[in-house]
């Protein structure tokens, strides 16, 4: 008896048994027309179910409860949401700013009334913590060639454990439990662009709620919780790093738990976990509503977003743990919009439900994981956990060794059965493998070629490059319309010559008539396109597993499921040999489950690479205007073939053909006049276009001549495109154009707007921070040392050139802030980021220690050379002040824009200065002048340091170096 049962369905000599079924039964005449509704009516099964599963999964949020449908100790929305109202009507709140201070009070009142009202059985203390002056130098991610540096910053602490029923009890304290804490985290801070509804005022909201039903529910606890309320995430993880390397309480956690907010509303999702799987483990087993994907982890783990504390709690700490993210309607975070009316009813419950249920299942547990373990479980990689949920119902955790094992099963099982069909079919079906392989690879090139050519199609027809961020529906008729057309040409040029290789195969028997020769070749084409996905598939997961990829579970839902149906519907033991048309039944068998694990997470990361690209332009003009689209492009054409591969293989031998392309033309086509007609703008109030003003004074320029201060305002842009629409609404005398670079320390605008205008008001020469250079010695090893007056800023950045420096130590108040050794660097540069409260020191010692073979950089030693090289400093300060150029700047903004916020961008008004490379002992040496003087001091070649130093102090006011300005 003949079989179809391998996996690849090796190639078979035509025979007359069954042949009429070709025909007339389910054959390509009779069966054509009724396949064609079938085919069309799977298409558009498949974007409907995929909707469908992405608005049970991420949309459907719980309802509200009050605090009497809470209960004493239950999770109440509405009483969060009072905290989260309270902390955005003060404003944007800052690190440095005096708006902080109120919020922190806010928190520190609701701490303290928890406290009061907490369980008798149960002890609440709260701490105000201020921590002293710090460096957090971080190896990875944004923080790489940096040393953020911070001071005076101000934190509240909530701590809850089980009162002692023992007199071992440290003041009435269980021991155990003091001893090993759980930390939950969020920060009070906020941008100085919005209000920080999401980012963090909701974590934070949560957090006291939280805080309130287990102080209530602690007294059965082994372990103590304590909620971090920081200041200083938004300036660099600082608030975390000062907590973790400063208060005794530290040095008990166990388990560190971050909630944060890349959006605002919705679900929030865990978007972190590990390294030890502990926490995803009882988190899956606890939540009520389970939400996370190791996808985004993944994600995250390349860059694709920022960072946020649990990074310090992970590198500097060595703590597991879980880290949450509200992440709908990205696109409003750190703008004008993130703000209460965006919060969607359900997303606090939703989030403060599971953390509760999550806290009562791991606070009495003794077996929290130890803390610092996390290199080495992160090394070994056996331990760490793969996870995702179903639905936002149930969660799947399972750890990595057993889906090495499970992976190298399947792979090798499926590699088994394709060599043995191969073997089998010989040499024919190696060929017609090669033309599957071949088929798979011309629908990749055509699906990405024609959705990344409407990529370039905007750039002509549209203002924005970016046309359909305000309306991210566009997406389907602008990038997935042209995309399947692409995969379904490709595919249908591969189809095509297999269908000729295989009609060829065999000399024409005469038991066959031509016509049945021709449809075997094209059902047995039909198989072999099927197949492809299966090889498709295969070769990501052996990719994924290989570099022990998390997200590789997809790859086998999306191999195993098809394959199962495959052998199932299609290779049963029949007595015709012949080949049959492929099945609808395989289809609905075999394609439902994949849908259901995969739609929601990739329609919610096109969402949210929509959404990022309203800030993508870390060095606004540096990227081209298309990448951006291309970007999303290419991500819409990868989707579309590799999830539309094994019902694209069902279509070649349908009617449906034209009907599709036809269908997918039109709404292409409308989706094109759309974006012509202007009908659908690319950005609204509600989804707005980044922009920055700043206004400059820069002090740098030619060295050892009179400076005159250059001042004006900067305009630029995160979001791709030009502002010549926003620069004529705003007016105000800007130009626009590459063609004025402005080095900001920690990024440039290569594109940017300019004015001159009335830049001389709101600022005066007391505000220009100084760079003297008080000794310049040249021993064994050159070693200069610099002091830094910052004057009225408590933010600035400076960037130290390492082709010069070898290192460096800073200083303030006679600390010692950031040590000796272990620097990095990225392009040349290592950059010192500060940021502090209203308290932080204005004045700093800088010592560099030079590289002993200098390098062309420091050839100069004549003026104009000296002009045009690599500074060996460079110093940008920032002031929380709006000068009247500013002011009414702001004030023209149209509404569709809004200014953006993060830790590398200046505030309003910021000074720019410098300290040029000088040969020891050259001709032009360490000019200094204070703001307003023409008088320049310098040291010639043939005086010696100890001459050129009295030389100085003669002419020189007390107190006056060698310096730079």
């Amino acid at each position: 008896m003949r079989s179809n049962l391998n996996y690849c369905s090796s190639i078979s000599k035509p025979s007359t048994t069954g042949s009429s079924n070709i025909v007339e039964d389910d054959g390509l005449i009779s069966g054509k027309k009724r396949r064609s509704g079938f085919v069309l009516l799977v298409l558009f099964g498949v974007f409907i179910y995929s909707w469908a599963v992405f608005r049970y999964r991420f949309q459907r949020l719980p309802s509200p409860l009050t605090a009497e449908q809470a209960g004493e100790s239950g999770f109440s929305e509405v009483e969060a949401r009072k905290h989260v109202q309270a902390l955005t009507q003060l404003g944007p709140h800052p690190v440095g700013s005096d708006t902080l201070d109120l919020p922190w009070q806010h928190v520190l009142t609701a701490a303290e009334n928890i406290r009061k009202t907490a369980h008798r059985g149960v002890a609440v203390q709260v701490e105000h913590f201020h921590a002293k002056a710090g460096a957090n130098r971080l190896d990875s991610g944004f923080s790489k060639g940096k040393t953020l540096v911070y001071s005076d910053l101000k934190h509240v602490i909530i701590r809850i454990l089980p009162k002692s029923t023992s007199e071992a009890g440290e003041n009435g304290i269980a021991s155990e439990a003091a001893e090993n804490a759980i930390l939950v985290s969020a920060h009070i801070d906020t941008v100085i662009a919005g209000e920080g509804a999401g980012d963090d005022s909701s974590s934070v909201a949560v957090m006291l709620e939280l805080a309130r039903g287990i102080s209530q529910e602690a007294h059965g606890f082994k372990n103590g919780v304590i909620f971090l309320f920081n200041t200083g995430e938004e300036e660099g993880l600082n608030g975390a790093h000062s907590f973790i390397t400063q208060h005794p309480w530290s040095k008990t956690i166990r388990m560190a738990i971050d909630l944060e907010a890349m959006g605002v509303g919705g679900k929030s999702g865990i978007f972190q976990a590990g390294p030890n799987p502990f926490a995803i483990e009882n988190f899956a087993l606890a939540a009520k509503y389970p939400s996370g994907d190791i996808v985004e982890q993944d994600l995250f783990a390349t860059g694709f977003s920022s960072a946020t504390d649990f990074q310090v709690y992970r590198e500097v700490a060595g703590l597991s743990g879980l880290d949450f993210a509200f992440i709908d309607n990205t696109a409003v975070y750190h703008t004008k919009n993130d703000k209460l009316e965006f919060l969607k009813p359900g997303s606090l419950q939703h989030l403060g439900e599971n953390m509760l249920a999550f806290l009562l299942q791991i606070g009495p547990t003794s077996h929290l994981p130890k803390g610092n373990t996390m290199k080495e479980e992160e090394k070994s990689g056996q331990d760490t956990a793969v996870f995702f949920d179903i639905l936002g119902t149930y969660m799947i955790v399972y750890r990595q060794s057993f889906a090495s094992v499970l992976h190298n099963l399947v792979i090798a099982i499926s590699l088994i059965i394709w060599n043995a069909s191969l073997l089998l079919g010989g040499y024919p079906a190696a060929i017609s493998f090669g033309l599957s392989i071949l088929s798979v690879i011309l629908m990749l090139i055509f699906s990405i070629s024609f959705s990344v050519l409407v990529a370039f199609i905007l750039l002509l027809i549209s203002s924005s490059p970016v046309p359909y961020v305000a309306s991210p529906w566009l997406l389907v008729g602008l990038f997935a319309a042209p995309a399947l057309i692409g995969a379904m040409t490709g595919q249908h040029f591969g189809y095509h010559l297999l269908q000729i290789y295989l009609s060829n195969v065999y000399p024409k028997k005469k038991q066959l008539s031509s016509v049945n020769q021709a449809d075997w070749a094209k059902l047995e084409a039909e198989r072999w396109l099927f197949k492809a996905g299966f090889i498709l598939w295969l070769v990501v997961l052996s990719l994924g597993n290989y570099y022990k990829i998390g997200s590789s579970y997809i790859a086998l839902f999306w191999l195993v499921l098809p394959a199962f149906a495959y052998l199932l519907v299609e290779a049963t033991p029949t007595p015709a040999p012949s080949p049959m048309p492929l099945r609808l039944a395989t289809l609905l068998m075999g394609l439902p489950l994949p849908i259901t694990i995969a739609a929601g997470t990739i329609i919610r990361l096109a969402a949210t690479i929509i959404g990022n690209l309203i800030r993508s332009d870390r060095n606004p003009g540096g990227s081209p205007e298309w990448l951006g689209s291309v970007k999303l492009a290419v991500f819409v054409a990868v989707v579309i073939c590799f999830t539309m591969v094994y019902v694209l293989s069902y279509v070649h031998l349908s009617g449906a053909i034209r009907t599709i392309i036809l269908g997918t033309s039109i709404l292409f086509g409308f989706s094109l006049i759309l974006v012509l007609s202007g009908a659908t703008p690319p950005f609204t109030e509600d989804t707005v276009r980044t922009l920055n003003v700043v206004h400059i004074v820069n002090t740098t320029g030619s060295y050892g001549n009179k400076q005159h201060h250059n001042s004006y305002v900067s305009l630029f842009s995160g979001t791709p495109g030009k502002l010549t629409k926003e620069v004529k609404y705003i007016g105000e005398g800007f130009s626009c154009g590459g063609d004025k670079v402005v080095d900001f320390v920690n990024f440039f605008a290569k594109y940017s707007c300019w004015s001159h205008e009335d830049t001389e008001g709101g600022w005066d020469d007391s505000d220009i921070p100084t760079l003297h250079v008080h000794s310049d010695t040249n021993g064994d090893e050159r070693k200069t040392k610099v002091s830094i007056d910052t004057k009225v800023s408590k933010r600035w950045s400076l960037a130290i050139n390492t082709n010069e420096v070898e290192d460096f130590t800073l200083k303030a108040n006679s600390k010692e802030l950031v040590p000796f050794g272990n620097k990095s660097s990225v392009d040349g540069w290592h950059i010192i980021q500060f940021s502090g409260g209203k308290r932080s020191p204005r004045k700093f010692k800088l010592t560099l220690f030079w590289a002993k073979k200098p390098t062309k950089s420091a050839h100069s030693v004549d003026e104009q050379a000296t002009e045009k090289q690599q500074p060996l400093l460079k110093l940008r300060t920032d002031v929380n002040r709006l000068t009247p150029k500013a002011e009414r700047v702001l004030r023209k903004f149209p509404k569709w824009c809004s200014q953006f916020g993060k830790s590398t961008s200046p505030y309003n008004l910021a000074f720019f200065t410098s300290l040029p490379v000088m040969n020891h002992g050259s001709r032009i040496a360490w000019a200094d002048r204070q703001p307003g003087s023409s008088k320049v001091y310098v040291r010639r070649k043939d005086e010696s340091a100890k001459e050129a130093s009295d030389a100085s102090r003669s002419a020189m006011p007390s107190e006056r170096r060698w310096s730079s300005y």
